[in-house]
């Protein structure tokens, strides 16, 4: 399976994606996303600066407003 990178604070997707098969990773700095075939972003802090890099040349699922199913299914659509 993938190995997705998820932010810390969202322990249920992380659990589900786990059930899932993928390996997870906590993205902690831009090291973490690295080696990704997909992040997972809360969209809380995202483009505070009006800055935005590309770390990793997978797709990033910004998650504001979603719950973890809706996440999960957005990872499925985007990895296939």
């Amino acid at each position: 399976m993938a190995r997705i990178g998820v932010e810390g604070t969202m322990t249920d997707v992380k659990e589900a994606l786990m059930e899932m098969g993928h390996e997870v990773v906590d993205l902690r700095s831009a090291e973490d996303a690295a080696y990704c075939d997909c992040c997972i972003i809360s969209g809380q802090d995202k483009d505070v600066m009006g800055m935005s890099d590309t770390i990793i040349a997978g797709p990033v699922v910004n998650a504001h407003g979603m719950d973890a199913q809706e996440i999960t299914q957005a990872v499925s659509d985007k990895l296939s």
